[in-house]
């Protein structure tokens, strides 16, 4: 697949995970790696947190909560960390956040969610505990994310700005990946492959 979903700006509710150094084992544990597309996996997301020894949903866990909803996963610090596998973004966005937002992202994961349509931005820590502490108050709280704009607008906080690579962020409104991005210039490759023939 060469083209996804595009982000541009997104309004949504959020789903807080308060928990330092979430890592790519947690976020889709390694049992349920043995297919090779990215479809399916967003059912195992945080398995082992989110499912009981009996199988049965785990009522303490954010993702069972129908009090939150949304396509922004809210985390804390080194969200992320652990090993390389891009598994971890794919079930993500198959489970259907768009957006995390943290106060640090391990850089393997942040590289591979870029490379997956998935928008990683890092908060300040005030900023991003007390998010936390509105959404558990107040679950219909909406944040704002513009990434053209390159903001974060919270309720009741300052606008918060966050950088982006420039070749990244064109991929993410485009819904490209890197294959996506290199056919749009075809005509040019096919130009100078005709001249070095």
């Amino acid at each position: 697949m060469t083209q996804s979903t595009k982000i541009n700006t997104l309004s949504s509710t959020c789903v807080p995970l308060n928990r330092n150094n979430v890592d790519t084992d947690q976020i889709i544990p390694a049992r349920f790696l043995k297919g090779t597309t990215k479809s399916g996996l967003g059912k195992n997301l945080f398995y082992d947190w989110r499912y009981l020894a009996d199988g049965q949903p785990n009522p303490e866990f954010p993702l069972n909560n129908p009090r939150y909803k949304g396509s922004i996963l809210v985390a804390a610090h080194n969200f992320g960390c652990g090993s390389s596998r891009e598994h971890a973004p794919w079930a993500l966005k198959d489970y259907g956040f768009s957006v995390i937002l943290a106060i640090s992202f391990a850089d393997i994961f942040r590289n591979n969610a870029l490379k997956n349509q998935l928008l990683p931005i890092p908060l300040p820590e005030a900023v991003l505990m007390n998010l936390l502490a509105a959404i558990e108050q107040d679950p219909s709280l909406t944040v704002a994310v513009d990434l053209p704009n390159q903001t974060v607008n919270i309720p009741g906080q300052p606008l918060q700005r966050f950088e982006v690579d420039p070749y990244r962020k064109t991929c993410l409104m485009e819904g490209l990946d890197d294959i996506g991005y290199t056919l749009q210039h075809m005509d040019a490759i096919q130009a100078y492959e005709a001249a070095h023939a």
